[in-house]
């Protein structure tokens, strides 16, 4: 006959880490393919919809998701529209926080591996995925709205670009940085981004702040009327640091 303290019990810690690894995938889930129901949810990760519910109500306690009615587009049926769940700003945060980490790793094993050198060519890799997009935008931008062409194209990329005049030029400012934090450690992310900048406005651009280094807004100088200068790769204002 088996006691209370049998030992075929999960212990506390192995259930909690339980929990929170269940936790993470409901989130990660909701992150991954949008506002879901918690039959959805249920669904997609084959749980239980009771056990959906109780994650569902501790990350809502914690703040890290929230309540909205589902959008209905198209005549509505009958009844109330289905409750769906969607991150809040704090739980977006939670999982830059930890893609912050698994970058900065990254970068240090590929700096330990192959140099300095290495982490520039990734840099350098990453923003050329990014530059044709950026380079048919602006070409295709009236002369004069070229830079606020750029700044568009870096807002819908999550920068939060704008414009401003500034003497005979112009400043590209970046309110925010989505790798902020990995730049902090690995300023080549900064240099090959000013590189691409410079090459798709053809003009030698200068980096004068990045909020990577402490600075409030990440702000470009563009010079006016000024030729046209080709700028190749490990050419660039390298004055972020």
């Amino acid at each position: 006959m088996k006691t209370p303290a049998s030992t075929d019990r999960v212990p506390t810690g192995a259930h909690v880490a339980r929990d929170e690894s269940t936790r993470d995938r409901v989130a990660r889930s909701i992150l991954t393919n949008g506002p879901s129901s918690a039959a959805v949810l249920a669904e997609r990760l084959e749980l239980t919809p009771a056990a959906v519910r109780r994650h569902l109500d501790h990350l809502l306690d914690e703040g890290l998701v929230e309540a909205r009615e589902e959008r209905v587009y198209g005549p509505r049926g009958r009844g109330r529209p289905a409750k769906v769940f969607v991150l809040t700003d704090t739980g977006r945060h939670a999982f830059h926080q930890a893609y912050d980490a698994l970058a900065t790793t990254a970068l240090r094993f590929i700096a330990e591996a192959g140099g300095e050198q290495a982490v520039a060519d990734f840099a350098r890799r990453r923003i050329a995925e990014v530059e044709e997009r950026y380079r048919a935008l602006v070409d295709a931008a009236p002369e004069g709205k070229k830079a606020e062409a750029l700044a568009q194209a870096l807002t819908t990329d999550g920068y939060a670009a704008s414009t401003q005049q500034a003497g005979t030029g112009e400043q590209l400012c970046q309110h925010h940085c989505p790798v902020a934090h990995v730049a902090e450690q690995f300023p080549q992310l900064c240099e090959a981004e000013t590189e691409v900048f410079a090459r798709v406005l053809g003009k030698h651009v200068q980096r004068l702040a990045t909020i990577a280094h402490g600075d409030g807004v990440c702000t470009t100088h563009i010079p006016g009327h000024t030729p046209v200068t080709p700028v190749s790769d490990g050419e660039s204002a390298r004055t972020a640091r």
